[in-house]
Order: C-alpha cells, then structure tokens, then sequence
C-alpha cells in the first residue's frame, strides 16, 4: 500500500487523516504531542517527508515556516499538497521554497470538523501548479472515493470566487454574532437558518476567520462592496 503523510493534526488534519486511510498508510506529524488514532501512525518530519503524498494542514499564518523547514530535507519524488483555504498565498510560498523536483498541488476542501459528513453534497477544489510527478487525479481520487465533487480552478480564480463565497459567509457570520443577534421566540425559518451561519462560522477559531480574510486578495474588494452596498 502507498504511503501519504499528513504534517499537522488538528481538528481538519483528523479529517484528512480519516479520508486518506481508506487507499493509503499515512504517516502524521505535529509539533505537538499527539495520541494515536486508528489508521494512522505517528512519525517524525523526516519520515512524513518519505511518502509520495504530503499534506500541510496547519493554520495559514503557520505555514511559510513550515514549507521553510521541509525544504532543508532532501525529497524525493515527493507532491507536496496544502489545503488552506486561500490559494494564492501558498502556493506562493511552496513555489518559492521548495525545489523544481518536487511536485505542488494546491487544494481547497470545501468543508470543515463541523460541516464534514459523508451524508452531504461536499466539495474540493484542485490547483495543480506544479504536477512534476501527474499525481493530480491521485488527490482527486482520494476525495471522489468518499462522495466529494472536485473542481479544478487556478488559485486566483479559487481566491476570486472564494472571497464572495466563503469570505462573505464567514464575514457576515461574524459581524451578525459580534452586533448581538440572538434567537427569539418568534423565529422564522429565514431567520433560523441565519443563526446557522452564525453558529458555523463562529463555531471556528478567530484566527482562522483572519487567516480567511488576511491572506485572500480579494477580500478587501468583497468588504467595500458591502460597505458600499448598505450605504
């Protein structure tokens, strides 16, 4: 069986850990202290660094250092795949630092600990920058085996769109809990699906909706469209 690693398992990298399982031995790595879980073991950078397959899943403010740091490994016939939710930004910084030999896929999966379900219509999208070693339809594989619809975009047009998709959800989700809108005892369906929204996107960190909102191009245009709008 082929080996995928996965480098950083929290809530999104438990995910990850689950859907990889089914086709390949993964290998996982975290700075911190993690216990095992079923399917997968846990190893150090280096052996992470000797599968086919690589995963970052850690916070996006997080992943230019780590990017630095496995680029003082040497790897071999290695894809390199993020899955942040921005793309732009890093497969900027995979671009930069790790060397031609090694493959780059950016990827986006569209859900997340709260929303993942193999009950729901979920969805992914694939940039495959730099596919030196034609793995791109592994990766789509991997979540078409589980029900989840791939879509293939560059990651401008993925940041383009993912601004006034899940930028504006996530904004909007956030100022609607921070100017106190609660539910009442006369709800309307409309209304309880709002507090939905507000309950997802705050269920995250604060430092994801930053992340989301900082490291996207975009979303200064998606805000003063808005601002621009309510007045």
């Amino acid at each position: 069986m082929k080996k995928a690693g996965i480098i950083g398992y929290g809530r999104f990298g438990k995910i990850l850990g689950d859907l990889l399982s089914k086709k390949y031995k993964v290998r996982v790595y975290d700075i911190q202290e993690i216990d095992n879980h079923e399917g997968v073991n846990i190893c150090s950078l280096s052996e992470v660094l000797e599968c086919i397959l690589v995963f970052i899943a850690v916070p996006i403010r997080a992943f230019e250092e780590v990017v630095k740091e496995i680029a003082t490994y040497k790897l071999y016939n290695t894809t390199i795949i993020d899955v942040c939710s921005v793309k732009v930004y890093p497969v900027e910084i995979m671009e930069k630092y790790l060397p031609e030999q090694v493959g780059i896929i950016g990827s986006h999966p569209h859900f997340g600990p709260d929303s993942y379900s193999p009950f729901r219509e979920l969805k992914v999208t694939i940039c495959p920058v730099r596919d030196v070693y034609k793995r791109s339809n592994d990766i789509k594989e991997i979540f078409e085996s589980q029900s989840v619809h791939t879509i293939e975009l560059t990651p401008d047009e993925h940041d383009r769109i993912a601004a006034s998709s899940q930028g504006v959800t996530h904004f909007i989700g956030r100022v609607l809990n921070e100017s106190g809108v609660r539910s009442t005892n006369m709800n309307t369906m409309g209304f309880n699906e709002l507090l939905v929204v507000i309950e997802q996107t705050c269920n995250d960190s604060w430092d994801l909706f930053k992340d989301l909102q900082c490291f996207n191009p975009y979303t200064d245009d998606m805000i003063d469209n808005l601002v621009q709008t309510i007045e």
